[in-house]
């Protein structure tokens, strides 16, 4: 039966027979040579019609696959690969089986088979795609996919994601619950890697937004508020975007679509039922094949990833942060829990003013007040025993240095020895807990004074009363540091 195409040619080669068109207009009508005009012509006297089909109609072509090689492809596929697409059964064949095959050969063997269904994509509307960042690391597209990646093998596990806007390139870790500790997890992790880039591209979860309800007074003062993750961002001086529909971000929802299918059969046939198993085959197999093979140039040849700077402690700046008022015992309330920060890490202002809380990845917690050298004030004992009296005081080198400085030796100790060095001793007590802004002091009491006891009737102004005839009223002065020492009858 002849083609519409064949039709076309026979009814110009009738032309020339009937002497309408010569041999040289035909071949310039039909695109051949005048030698297969006249090739042509010769067979349609000798078959008549039939003469313009082509010869290998019908038959095999000489570079056709060998049949073993289609029943060996076949059975791999029905076997091990039953439920993959031909695109990534093509790639397991080579790589695991050593056969070499294009992925439209083998879609054609598995319709043919019956393990496919050939159909028709519908038509879908036409959407204007946003064109990608220009640079690395100008907007990282972040989020997390919730899907059976075992199968059933082992714990429900989540895919955290972060994919470049401008590349594809991708950086993701599988964690145990979708959580704030394990989102800033994959943020310190993908920062010590490649840095801080520009911008995060999120939706609009609680982990990323405070969803409160829209105030209704116009002018009214909202104060601003932020998730552990936004505040995160903004210490590290990242910006962040919020999307209002999947389809906003596009391009990590694909590499999704892509893991949900490539990396569970992957993890499937890797035989991974735990989250360590499946960690090492994303981070040893598919995450350098995606980077190698999905990835794409950037139009721009700068990165826009910034270095960490010395402010940037990752440690703090990754930690579940609140803050919390110390009380007048130098105290602080916590998930529950009294603290009690130590006497040697008391600091001038310290009672009545807020300290950060870090309740870092590792477990532990740090105070944190003003940002004093070393930042922190580690030494908060849980549950204190309430009176205990301090007793055995360290004096500092520079604290001593002050006080044979400032507090010479006096005449007449009142101290009850004559010893002047006993008395520089006492002083010197007292200026440490002065410097220590007294961590546990007795509340100030309105009963007779006793020969030999102090009590404090400030919080900057002390008066310690000694005896009955001799009292020393000791200053401190927050701004400059230094003591007063007055003595009188």
């Amino acid at each position: 039966m002849l083609s519409g195409k064949e039709r076309d040619r026979l009814k110009v080669l009738h032309e020339v027979r009937e002497g309408h068109l010569t041999q040289a207009e035909a071949a310039g009508q039909l695109g051949i040579s005048d030698r297969e005009v006249r090739r042509l012509l010769v067979r349609i006297a000798e078959e008549g019609d039939g003469g313009v089909v082509h010869r290998l109609r019908g038959k095999a072509s000489n570079r056709r696959l060998p049949g073993s090689l289609r029943d060996r492809a076949l059975k791999l596929v029905k076997v091990k690969y039953r439920d993959f697409g031909p695109t990534l059964a093509c790639e397991y064949l080579a790589k695991k089986e050593g056969l070499e095959l294009s992925k439209e050969t083998l879609r054609q063997w598995m319709i043919g088979e019956g393990l496919r269904r050939g159909r028709r994509r519908p038509v879908e509307e036409v959407h204007t795609w946003r064109p990608r960042r220009s640079c690395r690391g100008e907007l990282v597209q972040w989020d997390t996919s919730v899907h059976d990646w075992l199968e059933g093998r082992g714990a429900r596990l989540y895919l955290v994601a972060m994919i470049d806007d401008a590349t594809s390139l991708a950086y993701c870790k599988f964690v145990e619950r979708d959580s704030t500790e394990a989102n800033l997890g994959v943020l310190w992790g993908y920062i010590e890697r490649w840095g801080r880039p520009v911008e995060f591209y999120t939706d609009r979860s609680s982990l990323f937004s405070v969803n409160r309800p829209v105030v209704e007074a116009a002018d009214e003062a909202v104060k601003e508020e932020l998730t552990q993750i936004g505040r995160a961002l903004r210490e590290l001086g990242i910006g962040w975007i919020a999307a209002h529909s999947p389809q906003a971000k596009g391009r990590i929802e694909r590499f999704f679509g892509t893991a949900q299918d490539r990396l569970v059969k992957g993890l499937r046939l890797a035989r991974a039922s735990s989250l360590e198993a499946a960690q090492n085959y994303l981070e040893e197999e598919y995450l350098p094949h995606w980077n190698q093979t999905f990835t794409v140039l950037p139009a721009g040849r700068s990165d826009a990833h910034r270095p960490l700077r010395a402010e940037h402690e990752l440690a703090s700046i990754m930690s579940l942060v609140e803050e919390r008022t110390v009380t007048p015992d130098y105290t602080i309330r916590y998930a529950g829990k009294l603290y009690q920060i130590a006497r040697r890490d008391i600091r001038p202002g310290l009672r009545g003013g807020r300290v950060r809380v870090e309740q870092r990845l590792d477990g532990s917690m740090v105070v944190k007040f003003r940002q004093y050298p070393g930042g922190r004030v580690p030494g908060a004992s849980e549950n204190p025993a309430p009176g205990k009296a301090h007793q055995g005081a360290d004096i500092p080198p520079q604290a001593s240095a002050q006080l044979d400085e400032r507090f010479p030796p006096g005449e007449g100790s009142s101290l009850g020895s004559d010893s002047a060095e006993h008395d520089r001793e006492w002083v010197a007590d007292v200026f440490w807990w002065l410097t220590s802004v007294a961590l546990r002091a007795p509340p100030v009491s309105h009963q007779k004074t006793k020969s030999g006891h102090f009590y404090i009737a400030g919080i900057r102004t002390f008066l310690f009363c000694l005896d009955r005839m001799t009292c020393r009223k000791v200053s401190y002065t927050p701004d400059a540091g230094l003591f007063t020492h007055v003595r009188f009858e």
